[in-house]
């Protein structure tokens, strides 16, 4: 039984490597993050400006700072006691999961959760604490997304007018032919720029987890 616990922990943990994007996309803040910043680009007209890598690197690292505190907590409750040998897989688990409710229960509207519980057919929990996951997961998930779009929709508006008010004076100039997205971006740059925007969406995305 001992010769084959090295090779159950082995199977564990690429079962647990390939399941990581599947959890830091459904257990964590990315998922907001990463729509809100491709909404930005969108709402900015630059089609792969920023790039995909420099927006997904951006969200993973928001993502870890956001999630520093809970990641701590697992550390110390579940992850290193599980690597000194002094409980099982099955305790470590078991203790890294009241964290990452709690987490994701102050995220998750309380709508999205009685959707999920009266699709499965669960009775109602005695406390928010004793929602199983897979009710929870799928709740906090379309949670983010409602979020997300909302975050989205703010930072269109601007962009918005400008692409209206020039669209407007081309029409007017009798210049439909030129794409109003080509004289519109270096404004909704410009304007960008002197409101600090990246300050301001990441600094007002960061908040919406507090």
């Amino acid at each position: 039984m001992n010769l084959n616990e090295p090779i159950i922990n082995i199977f564990l943990l690429i079962s647990f490597l390939s399941l990581l994007p599947a959890i830091l996309i459904m257990f964590t803040s990315f998922a907001r993050i990463v729509i809100v910043l491709s909404f930005l680009r969108q709402a900015l007209g630059g089609q792969q400006i920023p790039p995909n890598p420099v927006i997904i690197g951006l969200a993973i690292f928001l993502t870890l700072f956001i999630m520093a505190q809970p990641l701590d907590t697992i550390a110390k409750d579940a992850l290193k006691p599980y690597i000194a040998k002094q409980i099982t897989i099955e305790e470590a688990l078991k203790r890294a999961e009241p964290t990452i409710k709690d987490f994701m229960l102050k995220q998750t509207r309380q709508k999205d959760i009685a959707l999920f519980l009266d699709i499965s057919k669960e009775p109602p929990p005695a406390t928010p604490e004793d929602i199983p996951l897979r009710v929870l997961v799928p709740a906090f998930a379309i949670s983010e997304l409602k979020t997300a779009f909302e975050i989205g929709f703010l930072i269109y508006l601007p962009f918005l007018i400008i692409d209206m008010v020039v669209s407007s004076i081309l029409l007017s100039m009798g210049m439909m032919m030129l794409p109003p997205i080509l004289i519109s971006l270096p404004f909704k740059l410009l304007l960008f720029v002197l409101v600090d925007g990246w300050n301001l969406v990441v600094g007002s995305l960061v908040r919406s987890f507090q």
